[in-house]
């Protein structure tokens, strides 16, 4: 997906919700914005917001010297979400279809977002998540790609959410899939890491990898060679989030993209609306 002019200023708005999270400085808050808009200038149309959202981040952490600002809310929704496992299994348990229950709690847990918002009712997101309907819905591709697959990648997106993930990982699980779940390299907004998984348990259900890429989504050049070779060799992926459609909606793989749209810049892109639940092909 290409970066429109309506992303910059949501990226102005990001630089200065990052800074205020990092810092109580006003002055460095001030300089912050005025190096994320000078950046602003130069920045092509042709990449991806994503890649944005990585400078913005960037600049944010060398100017406050805080390396992981959003460490407390990435503690404080995994806790949240984690608690809610053994609700979030009596859905599944009592569905009719339990692959699409779990898809939706999947789908339930992208709210929590801090690169697209900053309030957010988890509790919500879930109620709608369960009865409403799919703006995009390729649930009988996703069960013909399924059926056929031995090993799938699952690209998570945020903390909290992947207690979220990890109930639909462990469905495919029992389906005798082999899952390797994938994170971030480092902390960037509130995007999964390994230790993130970890307190999870995301360990005991799939091999748990990075994938290199310190960005909000998933740039393949910036990743490694262990986990190009899975991308371009595994028969389905699941990619969670804004993040990783922004990033890898132009790729010619068999990726199903999950997500809750909460802009209306990807709403135009994918051709939903905002706050609309999405499970697409990329291939369809």
């Amino acid at each position: 997906m290409k970066t429109y002019l309506d992303c910059f200023p949501c990226f102005m708005r990001q630089a200065l919700f990052a800074a205020r999270i990092s810092t109580n400085d006003v002055k460095l808050q001030r300089e912050v914005l005025n190096r994320v808009a000078d950046e602003l200038r130069r920045f092509p149309l042709d990449a991806t917001p994503v890649e944005m959202g990585e400078r913005i981040h960037n600049i944010v952490k060398e100017i406050t010297g805080n390396k992981d600002p959003f460490k407390k809310e990435k503690e404080k929704y995994n806790k949240i979400a984690k608690g809610m496992l053994k609700e979030l299994w009596e859905l599944v348990k009592n569905a009719d279809d339990q692959l699409l229950m779990a898809i939706r709690i999947a789908i339930a847990g992208n709210i929590i977002d801090f690169g697209s918002l900053t309030d957010f009712n988890i509790r919500a997101s879930l109620n709608d998540a369960i009865s409403q309907e799919f703006a995009i819905f390729d649930y009988d591709k996703f069960k013909e790609v399924l059926e056929k697959a031995d090993e799938i990648m699952y690209i998570g997106d945020n903390a909290g959410e992947i207690c979220f993930d990890k109930v639909l990982v462990e469905v495919l699980r029992n389906m005798g899939k082999k899952i390797y779940f994938i994170t971030r390299e480092e902390p960037i907004i509130n995007d999964i890491t390994i230790p993130d998984a970890e307190f999870c348990g995301m360990s005991k259900v799939a091999e748990v990898l990075s994938s290199g890429s310190v960005a909000p989504g998933t740039i393949i050049k910036h990743t490694t060679k262990t986990f190009q070779k899975l991308f371009y060799s595994v028969p389905m992926i699941i990619a969670k989030g804004q993040g990783n459609y922004e990033t890898l909606s132009d790729e010619k793989r068999p990726i199903f993209f999950l997500l809750k749209v909460k802009c209306p810049v990807i709403a135009r892109d994918i051709g939903a609306k905002n706050m609309d639940i999405v499970l697409k092909y990329n291939l369809a």
